[in-house]
């Protein structure tokens, strides 16, 4: 007579799970220098993955140059984007002089509302500057070599991720073949399903973030050339840019724009700019977000916004960017095993339940 398998008790499953968010967590956190470059690299490596078919398939190209020729391809379009960044700025070092009479001019008009507001004439707030100034100055061999330090580690991070995106590429099908051996023969359909989905999903939401911020740059290009910004490509690219940070990106458009807008030009076009990148924002985030990166990685607000707190405590600025990525992955993959739906379920909502009932409601 066949014996019913008894389920674990809800408390222990739930302990169990505990236990291993916690060990993962201080996993993560311990190999951050390993993981950080490496996760990025499998990022890029999905991305460029039709581009080094084309080449291996249509060019005959051995894999390790057609992986080669997609890295520098890769790193010719970053490059591209920079030089245009770098051609505006220099244009705005033309403009030197005129920036440091405007600059002037708005500190003395900021000493005069101190003086009436606080009471604090300019002599004293002049020796106040003048005593910070002097303590930076102290201080500055230990600034340069903090910046020195830090801008070498940013390179060389750089480095690790082109270098991980390289060796996914050229290795990808072992890495395949060993997480099919891994999982077993019988289930080899479901985890074929699960790469697949990952790569599509991943690349489309890369895509559709990069489209996001070509449109938001054109539209802030626009909207400040109307206004009559002298700088309105630079201050455009600028927003476009930083919008794809999750949630601090805004502020820092608006904060750069805005002091850009002010050193160059008058009061009233400092407020339309500012005003322009939060209805440029709001109209993203209401409508372009959800139509273009939302319907791609189905995940509710509330796990987002959690994931992107918890990356940034974990990893820093690079955790917000991988934290939607990581969790669409985790999503994936819990959607396909049969104990894991409920967590599916909740990174992704109720859009997951009413598809279904929809389904079955026309089979019916």
């Amino acid at each position: 007579m066949p014996t019913k398998k008894l389920l674990a008790p809800f408390y222990e499953r739930l302990a169990l799970v505990l236990i291993g968010f916690m060990a993962l967590g201080y996993l993560v956190i311990m190999g951050k220098d390993l993981l950080d470059p490496m996760i990025f690299g499998f990022i890029f490596a999905i991305l460029l993955l039709p581009v080094c078919n084309f080449l291996e398939r249509k060019l005959r190209l051995p894999r390790s140059m057609a992986s080669l020729a997609s890295i520098l391809l890769l790193v010719g379009a970053i490059s591209g984007i920079l030089y245009l960044v770098g051609s505006q700025i220099s244009n705005m070092a033309n403009d030197w002089p005129m920036l440091q009479k405007q600059v002037k001019q708005s500190i003395q008009d900021l000493q005069e509302w101190i003086q009436h507001a606080f009471h604090v004439n300019a002599a004293k707030q002049m020796a106040y500057v003048d005593d910070t100034a002097k303590k930076l100055m102290e201080s500055g061999t230990d600034v340069l070599g903090t910046t020195f330090g830090a801008i070498s580690s940013l390179m060389l991070f750089y480095v690790f991720i082109l270098i991980f995106t390289f060796f996914t590429l050229l290795y990808r099908r072992l890495l395949i073949r060993f997480i099919v051996w891994v999982f077993r023969d019988e289930n080899e359909h479901v985890v074929m399903d699960i790469v697949e989905n990952i790569q599509s999903i991943l690349r489309q939401y890369i895509l559709g973030l990069l489209l996001e911020m070509v449109i938001v740059a054109g539209v802030a290009i626009t909207v400040f050339w109307m206004i009559g910004i002298k700088y309105a490509a630079l201050l455009g690219i600028i927003v476009g840019l930083f919008n794809i940070i999750p949630y601090i990106g805004i502020f820092t458009a608006l904060l750069l724009s805005t002091v850009i807008t002010f050193a160059t030009g008058s009061i009233s076009n400092t407020v339309a700019v500012a005003v322009s990148v939060i209805g440029i924002h709001a109209v993203d985030a209401n409508f372009l977000l959800p139509t273009i990166v939302g319907s791609k990685v189905r995940l509710n607000a509330l796990i987002s916004f959690i994931g992107i707190i918890l990356g940034e405590m974990i990893w820093g600025l690079s955790g917000m960017f991988l934290s939607i990525p990581v969790i669409a992955i985790f999503k994936i993959i819990f959607d396909r095993i049969e104990t894991l739906k409920p967590w599916g379920y909740l990174l992704g909502g109720d859009y997951e339940y009413k598809k279904s009932a929809a389904k079955a409601m026309k089979t019916e």
